[in-house]
């Protein structure tokens, strides 16, 4: 193999059949990875699953490691490209806030659970390649949201004195513990609830504080509104 080219650029040159085989490789090691993690997953295993030899894989992907990165790769790219094209369509910062969580709530608890303790666990590692990976994969599915929150920053919808990174890191960052704990056997979340719960006390949070006062009061004139009708009711 061009050990000056990258493994994809050696990969995009191969004919039709042989990338067939490539994503049917990748296809498999993401159901292994998944199930069992990087440490635990052989070779073996993932050529068995596709009824052929090790050295098949190996045809392709030079080693364990690289085959594990574009399995994140290749499975970030798409969920990233399918939030990319969505979060456009959604109206307001509110609908897309609500709409961000929910993708990746269901993403993740819901559809890649595997994966997701595959990235959280390796995302510890100390591997600089596997580090530059993950920083890239995740700067690029982050961006929709940084994307929402630049403009609703700049369009007064949300506090203009909290930076972008650290609202970014809120939202991500309460999702990641709430994934952690579903990886650890904690029974699965309702995700549409928790979604919906989480939407709205980082809205509140994010809202500018003329809003917050306004949401206030509104909330107090409901709660003497709904005392005033039970009083009747009891009268």
């Amino acid at each position: 193999m061009d050990k000056k080219s990258s493994p994809q650029q050696r990969r995009s040159s191969l004919g039709i059949r042989s990338q067939r085989r490539v994503r049917e490789i990748l296809g498999a090691a993401r159901e292994v990875f998944g199930e069992k993690g990087f440490e635990k997953t052989t070779i073996f295993e993932i050529a068995q699953r596709l009824g052929t030899s090790e050295a098949t894989v190996f045809t392709y992907f030079e080693s364990k490691r690289e085959l594990c990165m574009e399995v994140l790769r290749g499975w970030y790219y798409e969920i990233s490209a399918e939030l990319e094209r969505e979060v456009a369509l959604v109206e307001g910062f509110r609908g897309r806030l609500d709409f961000v969580i929910r993708k990746h709530l269901k993403h993740l608890i819901e559809e890649g659970t595997g994966i997701c303790a595959l990235v959280l666990s390796e995302g510890r590692n100390v591997d600089q390649e596997f580090t530059d990976l993950i920083t890239d994969i995740k700067r690029r599915y982050t961006a929709p949201l940084m994307a929402a929150l630049a403009a609703a920053q700049k369009s007064g919808e949300i506090r203009p004195d909290i930076p972008l990174r650290l609202m970014r890191d809120m939202v991500y960052g309460s999702m990641e513990h709430i994934l952690w704990g579903h990886i650890q056997g904690k029974p699965l979340p309702d995700v549409n609830l928790t979604a919906s719960q989480l939407s709205d006390l980082l809205w509140r949070a994010f809202m500018p504080p003329r809003q917050q006062i306004e949401a206030l009061v509104q909330f107090r004139a409901e709660v003497a509104d709904a005392l005033h009708r039970l009083e009747q009711t009891y009268a």
